[in-house]
C-alpha cells in the first residue's frame, strides 16, 4: 500500500511513526528516510538507537541537511538538492531489497515541491515497488500524481498551532 500524509496541519510524520509503532509491534521491519531534517537528534532517532529489542528492526537515515531556503538556512540550493537526490537513491534500495516491510519517506513531498528530485523520479520508484512492501510518503503538498497512485491520503489541516503564540518546538512531541 502507498499513503500519504500530506496538509498544512502538525502531525504527518507522527501519525507516519504511529503505524511504525503499529508495524513494529507485529515484528514487522520498519525504516525511514528523513529528506529535509537535518542533523539534530529527534525522539525516533533515539528510539532507534537505544531500543537493543527493536534496533534491528527500526532504521532512521536522516539524508536531509535541514530546512531548505528558511532563516538559517546557509546551505547552497546544489547540496540540498545532492542530499536528496542521494536520499531518494537509498529509498529505492531499501524498497528493492525488501529488506522492510514498511519504508516511510518523510518530508518527501516537500522535497518534489522545493525541486530538489523530481516527481517522475519518485513515481517511477513507486510504480516498481515490491508486492508486500508498504510506503508512507509524508510532507506538505503532495503532488496530484503521488494522490492518484496511493491507496490513502490524509490531509492533515491545521486549526491551531502552539508556533503562532511564540512557543518553540518541544522534544517529544515535535521531534
Amino acid at each position: 500500500m502507498i499513503l500519504i500524509n500530506t496538509g498544512n496541519g502538525k502531525g504527518k510524520t507522527t501519525a507516519a511513526l504511529g503505524v511504525a509503532l503499529r508495524a513494529l509491534g507485529y515484528g514487522k521491519r520498519v525504516a525511514m528516510i528523513q529528506f529535509i531534517k537535518g542533523t539534530w537528534e529527534s525522539g525516533e532517532d533515539i528510539f532507534g538507537k537505544e531500543c537493543d529489542i527493536k534496533s534491528d528492526n527500526f532504521l532512521v537515515i536522516k539524508t536531509g541537511k535541514g530546512f531548505v531556503g528558511l532563516p538559517g538556512d546557509i546551505l547552497p540550493f546544489e547540496e540540498h538538492k545532492k542530499a536528496a537526490e542521494e536520499g531518494l537513491r537509498k529509498a529505492e534500495e531499501l524498497l528493492m531489497s525488501k529488506k522492510y516491510d514498511l519504508v516511510i519517506l518523510d518530508e518527501i513531498n516537500n522535497t518534489v515541491d522545493l525541486k530538489l528530485i523530481t516527481e517522475k523520479s519518485v513515481i517511477d520508484i513507486l510504480e516498481k515497488l515490491p508486492e508486500d512492501i508498504d510506503v508512507i510518503l509524508t510532507g506538505r503538498n503532495a503532488p496530484e500524481s503521488f494522490i492518484t497512485l496511493a491507496d490513502t491520503v490524509t490531509e492533515m489541516e491545521e486549526v491551531k498551532h502552539a508556533f503562532a503564540k511564540g512557543i518553540k518546538a518541544k522534544k517529544g512531541i515535535d521531534f
